[in-house]
């Protein structure tokens, strides 16, 4: 498997749902590859998650609303989200894909 290989979609298109793919799955962690195009969660959505999960940007670039701040990230950027801290997509590159990697723990 290559992480790099089968990244959906290619500008100009227009924004489409995350695409997420499990790389990795065993009791108590999850790994995913996540791949954003000029993705941006609705305005009244929130994630809310029993999971903790920790973002590595590979790359592209992202903006992360939490409900007392916004995170910009770069390639190389890392974000940990407790469990049940609500945040959105606010915003991801349009223009290329921005790649994240995601790691679920309890």
């Amino acid at each position: 498997m290559n992480l790099w290989e089968d990244l959906p979609g290619a500008a100009p298109r227009p924004p489409a749902p995350e695409a997420f793919r499990v790389l990795l799955s065993a009791p108590g962690v999850r790994v995913e590859r996540i791949v954003s195009f000029g993705h941006a969660s609705t305005v009244d959505f929130w994630y809310d998650q029993d999971e903790r999960e920790w973002l590595l940007l590979l790359s592209g670039a992202a903006r992360v609303q939490f409900e007392d701040r916004t995170v910009d990230l770069a390639p190389g950027d890392v974000l940990d989200i407790a469990p049940h801290e609500r945040h959105r997509v606010a915003w991801t590159t349009p223009d290329e894909p921005t790649v994240w990697l995601a790691l679920f723990l309890p």
